[in-house]
């Protein structure tokens, strides 16, 4: 079976006003298929530009990546986002939701791009917040909702398009250690279920909870 993340030899450099800075040293890595990966570095470290890499936001300097057996370094924009919108959900350590829309349209928006009628969106939605035991709040707008609830609604949003890989930027960076630790246990209820998860934090307690753990240091895995 081909791994779902294939990494190979990736570099990732910067110049600004004649400065170099390499924020990604020659990675080399494998995530398989329903696995719990947690990938753990101090600030500077590289974990987010690993991660954008990863959720085809940002292009290495050199180097390949596979996502789920396919070459990614020639895709045009448009090709990059239907890849990136049908294969991955994104979670959010900030969460990302619009402040003056309901839970149930912010969970229907990734929906909006597919061409799915309004009312297969909103069932979709109204579903994946049950999922998440959301289900009374699908009407809340985020300034009604604690931020736990603010946080579930978008893991809601991830999950609505079905991805095989769900991508979780310090997903309990901004929450109290009970909430956290309710987000943590729908992480592995999803991983339970079959879905790929790779989640980038500096808690290590957090990291534990996972399967596996990638340690970066200055941009490389150590």
């Amino acid at each position: 079976m081909n791994p779902i993340v294939s990494l190979q030899k990736i570099n990732k450099s910067y110049t600004t006003s004649d400065v170099f800075f390499q924020a990604l040293k020659n990675i080399t890595l494998e995530v398989k298929k329903n696995e719990f990966v947690a990938i753990i570095g101090s600030s500077g470290s590289g974990k987010s530009t690993l991660m954008n890499i990863i959720g085809l936001l940002d292009n290495p300097t050199s180097g390949f990546y596979k996502l789920d057996g396919q070459d990614t370094a020639h895709l045009k924009e448009n090709s990059l986002a239907d890849l990136r919108n049908k294969k991955i959900g994104f979670v959010f350590q900030s969460f990302n939701l619009l402040s003056r829309t309901s839970s149930l349209d912010n969970v229907a928006l990734p929906l909006i791009y597919t061409g799915i009628p309004i009312s297969e969106r909103r069932e979709r939605a109204t579903k994946a917040l049950i999922q998440i035991g959301l289900g009374e709040k699908l009407n809340s707008r985020p300034n009604e909702l604690s931020g736990g609830q603010q946080q579930r609604v978008a893991i809601a949003r991830a999950l609505v398009t079905n991805p095989e890989l769900i991508l979780a930027d310090e997903p309990t960076g901004n929450l109290d250690s009970k909430s956290g630790e309710d987000i943590m246990n729908i992480f592995k209820t999803l991983h339970d279920e079959g879905k790929t998860i790779i989640m980038i934090t500096h808690e290590a307690e957090i990291a534990k909870k996972s399967e596996r753990i990638i340690k970066l240091k200055d941009g490389e895995i150590i």
